[in-house]
């Protein structure tokens, strides 16, 4: 009999559901709690285990969990949510959210994702820090426009202080990622494409890893660029990009605005696009998709970039 496990992440604790049998656990999220919940499923062998991502708190647990080689699947808390209100479950404690994410897990059977490796999760982490500080430098370059004559002295130690750790991780992101033959090998592949640059290539190695894994399509929804279909009878209603890892959109927009202008794939692309009456949000979207899915061809096939790829 298939068995598949919920499990609801906390700062401090853990809740375990499994099905069939309805059996909770309640434990301490700590190094005691992690050994305990792992040697618990190993005995139950579960054909999935689903938790949500919870900002960073599944990851010492998924990764402890795929490292003895059990499936886990993180999902976005959202379908849990929406899965929970569609069977009438409107309670919402750690117990019964772990049951509802058991009773998700057999019905929905998302896909088991490989979970990221250390170094992976630290290019990451370095990648969304380095994004943290450019936001910071942002707001304080606008209040320097601002700020009164007492103020300024104070602002602009600040924004030379963000600029010198800036530039101290662009020196620690390049060193990881050139000391990587793999990581080295398709950093070279993805800025050999005009409009790709350095915090592009590194963006999509940290925040996409499955990049040349996964179809066009899977990557086109795993990312937020496949036009999601609204129709329902006769009606046929526009359709919109949504879902999908906004920090990697974020970045391939940019490098899409860059493409459009260096890239003559992209830009004849473009500008057919254009000649067909197609707005200029569908355009762009367009052509984001079709610059992810040449990365994406290019990392599954090891191929150096030519114009006839596109």
């Amino acid at each position: 009999m298939d068995t598949f496990v919920g499990i609801d992440i906390s700062k401090d604790s853990l809740d375990i559901g499994i099905e069939p049998g309805d059996e909770v656990l309640h434990l301490a999220y700590d190094d005691k709690g992690i050994a305990q919940v792992v040697a618990r499923l190993m005995q139950v062998a579960p054909t999935l285990i689903v938790m949500e991502a919870t900002g960073g708190l599944e990851v010492r647990l998924a990764s402890e969990l795929a490292a003895k080689g059990l499936p886990v699947a993180v999902i976005n808390p959202r379908q849990a949510r929406d899965f929970a209100k569609a069977t009438g479950q409107l309670a919402k404690t750690d117990a019964v959210d772990a049951a509802v994410l058991a009773r998700f897990a057999r019905a929905i059977r998302p896909a088991v994702r490989p979970i990221k490796d250390v170094d992976t999760r630290e290019l990451d982490d370095l990648v969304t820090r380095r994004r943290q500080l450019i936001d910071m430098r942002v707001q304080e370059t606008l209040r320097l426009g601002t700020a009164s004559k007492i103020q300024r002295k104070s602002v602009a130690a600040h924004i030379a202080w963000l600029d010198k750790r800036i530039g101290d991780l662009d020196d620690d992101l390049t060193k990881r990622l050139r000391a990587s033959d793999l990581w080295r090998t398709k950093d070279d592949l993805l800025r050999g494409i005009p409009g790709v640059g350095a915090i592009t290539s590194l963006t999509m190695l940290a925040k996409c890893p499955e990049l040349g894994d996964l179809s066009r399509r899977e990557i086109a929804a795993l990312v937020g660029v496949a036009p999601r279909a609204n129709d329902s009878g006769k009606h046929r209603g526009k359709r919109f990009v949504w879902g999908g890892r906004a920090d990697v959109r974020a970045v391939l927009y940019m490098a899409t605005v860059s493409a459009i202008r260096c890239n003559n794939d992209i830009k004849a692309f473009s500008a057919r696009l254009k000649q067909a009456g197609k707005p200029a949000k569908v355009i762009i979207v367009a052509c984001m998709r079709k610059l992810l899915t040449i990365m994406n061809a290019m990392i599954k096939n090891k191929a150096q970039w030519r114009p006839k790829i596109a």
